[in-house]
């Protein structure tokens, strides 16, 4: 598994976990793993995760792939390797060596203590997503994988899922009276996600499921 956490400005904004198979990196929200900037490319990297240590590879020529400060078109991570995309920083570690590895010193430290418990919390989490169930986008899986999900857009509402221990949470951003879930108004309630349980954002229906 591999784990990486993205930060801005030196600080923590979040942290994904993935045990297997391609990790897409850039701007566009349909990356595994999104950097909101325009320093970076909507489809800027790719991680291939597999026994041996990952590849990371370049997918566009005119965002370069910066890492330990040095240009790559592909190369191997290497754990504690630091993606620099302007002034975020995406900071890769091996779930194995994280787990079973952190310093006191570290461990002291507010912000470094959150994203251990982050961690230990979501190992254990199944995988969701939400599948779009009407529209020209019908059958498109929206992946789960993140600490907080944000869907919808300003002006017809916004909301956000958030990756917790016991479960997938939604509530809203921007109130907006026709966000539904099931049917019902979601205003300003924060409601555990279940399995089938459909949500209209933006006039869109989308259904939840857990792998």
């Amino acid at each position: 598994m591999a784990k990486f956490t993205v930060f801005f400005k030196d600080k923590p904004i979040h942290s994904s976990i993935f045990e297997s198979g391609n990790v897409h990196i850039g701007r566009d929200e349909t990356n595994d793993l999104v950097v909101d900037s325009l320093a970076i490319a909507p489809a800027h990297a790719v991680v291939v995760l597999r026994n041996a240590s990952p590849l990371i590879k370049q997918l566009n020529s005119d965002f370069p792939l910066i890492i330990n400060g040095v240009q790559h078109k592909e190369t191997m991570l290497q754990d504690s390797d630091t993606i620099t995309i302007g002034k975020h920083r995406i900071v890769y570690s091996s779930t194995e060596k994280f787990a079973s590895t952190t310093s006191a010193a570290h461990a002291k430290e507010p912000e470094n203590e959150k994203l251990n418990q982050e961690f230990n919390n979501r190992v254990n989490l199944p995988e969701a997503n939400l599948q779009v169930m009407g529209g020209k986008h019908i059958g498109r899986l929206v992946p789960l994988k993140r600490t907080m999900t944000r869907l919808g857009r300003e002006g017809s509402g916004i909301i956000v899922i958030t990756r917790r221990k016991e479960g997938y949470f939604v509530s809203m951003l921007e109130v907006n009276d026709e966000i539904k879930i099931n049917g019902a108004e979601l205003a300003d309630q924060t409601l555990l996600l279940k399995n089938d349980d459909m949500l209209i954002i933006d006039k869109i229906p989308m259904q939840f499921f857990m792998d």
